[in-house]
């Protein structure tokens, strides 16, 4: 059947709110490439949004899944539990930053964990308010988006939206907003909006995933924890997209002298498969009632499988320090560009989590139409690229962190060659 049919199906039988960037439609795929229904290949530097890190079927995933599926495929864990959720619970309490006591809840998707963790602090502290920032994206769920700080395209048309969640500037040197604006405006947030005894929690990302790739500063995440002492508050750190190596570290937040009180992870906590993981403070995580977490499919056990591979994947192949030397690669190549692409106005990251953003040449306005024109060259070469910011004028990377030298090298070739077009 041709890509052509595929996508009159497509039209015929899926809403249009499910957005798809490609128009032709995926066979197969192998670490960091992927072949498409007609044998065209493509490079992935998408990575199914952060989620492959260890890239497509990695051979200790695919094994580890498949020895699983030879057993059992679902008991639902708080109906008949499995001793892989706790020993991966163990690995998450151990791994995480901080040395105090933790506990662990699996569940499915990135949106979930958040609104888990939600209820928790609210469950913890008996406080209703929670405090996000602009910019952020936090799922799709009705919870997930009143926390997300960007309208369009995720909150239109879909409210209302839980309450007393409240929005704060969050730090962004390129458009104007520092560090001091942005506690200014959670200082504003107490005295307008919301007594800070009635905050359960501050939930941010460490680097801003959807809102383009901006590392949050290590002094405002200090500060962010100094605050949350003083008033009682717990400290959220959505690890959602930055986690698992991509940064150079295992989490974003071991990039910071702060220790979060809960951590959500989902993407590529197992390498494809639908999983996600908040862990915490044992006393924190204690706080709902028997039952108040959980979920048919949270925990599901060939997803359980897949995460104890990439977990000995990312130590065994030393994944975090090959984030850091190809995120240097790219930033190198991406800087060397600025004198042939005027529209470059930043190159930033931590590790391999990389954005290059576009302004109007010599000015300071954001230049969606050329990000887009980057991506659709790229695309048209096959390369494969996604754009992000609340201008969506931003170009993120999150390649496999596996991807091979050679394949590396020759998307860096066809990502040149899409810029100076």
């Amino acid at each position: 059947m041709s890509q052509q049919q595929l996508m009159q199906r497509k039209a015929d039988a899926t809403p249009r709110g499910v957005g798809v960037m490609c128009g032709f439609f995926a066979e197969r795929a192998k670490n960091a490439e992927v072949w498409d229904t007609e044998g065209r290949r493509y490079i992935d530097f998408a990575g199914g949004i952060g989620v492959l890190n260890t890239g497509h079927l990695h051979p200790k995933v695919e094994a580890a899944v498949a020895e699983q599926l030879s057993r059992f495929s679902h008991t639902c864990y708080q109906v008949v539990p499995y001793e892989s959720y706790i020993s991966l619970a163990e690995k998450l309490n151990a791994l995480t930053p901080g040395s105090h006591a933790k506990k662990t809840a699996l569940f499915t998707t990135g949106a979930e964990a958040v609104e888990n963790a939600v209820k928790v602090a609210r469950a913890f502290t008996g406080c209703p308010g929670i405090i996000a920032f602009g910019g952020a994206f936090h799922g799709r769920t009705l919870m997930g988006m009143a926390l997300t700080g960007k309208v369009a395209p995720y909150k239109l048309n879909f409210g209302p939206f839980p309450g007393d969640v409240y929005h704060a500037p969050y730090p962004n040197a390129l458009h104007g907003v520092s560090i001091a604006e942005s506690l200014t405006g959670l200082e504003r947030l107490f005295k307008y909006d919301i007594d800070p005894a009635r905050v359960a929690a501050i939930i941010y990302e460490p680097v801003q995933g959807e809102g383009g790739f901006y590392a949050a500063p290590a002094e405002w995440v200090k500060a962010l924890r100094a605050l949350c002492d003083r008033h009682g508050i717990l400290l959220i750190a959505d690890e959602v997209q930055s986690g698992f190596a991509r940064t150079g570290k295992l989490l974003a937040s071991e990039h910071f002298d702060a220790v979060p009180d809960l951590i959500t992870m989902a993407k590529s906590l197992a390498g494809g498969f639908p999983l996600s993981a908040l862990t915490g403070r044992a006393e924190v995580m204690d706080a709902p009632a028997p039952g108040g977490l959980g979920g048919t499919y949270a925990g599901n056990p060939l997803a359980v499988a897949a995460a104890h591979a990439v977990l000995d994947v990312i130590e065994t192949e030393k994944l975090a320090l090959r984030a850091q030397r190809l995120g240097d690669a790219l930033k190198e190549k991406l800087n060397s560009l600025k004198k042939d692409v005027p529209q470059i106005a930043e190159v930033r990251g931590l590790g391999a989590m990389i954005a290059v953003e576009f302004n109007q040449d010599g000015g300071h306005a954001p230049d969606p139409d050329f990000a887009k024109k980057v991506q659709q060259h790229a695309l048209a070469n096959g390369l494969i690229l996604l754009t992000c910011g609340v201008y969506a004028n931003v170009v993120r990377f999150l390649f496999p962190l596996t991807i091979e030298d050679e394949v590396f090298a020759e998307a860096l070739g066809k990502l040149e060659a899409a810029l100076k077009a």
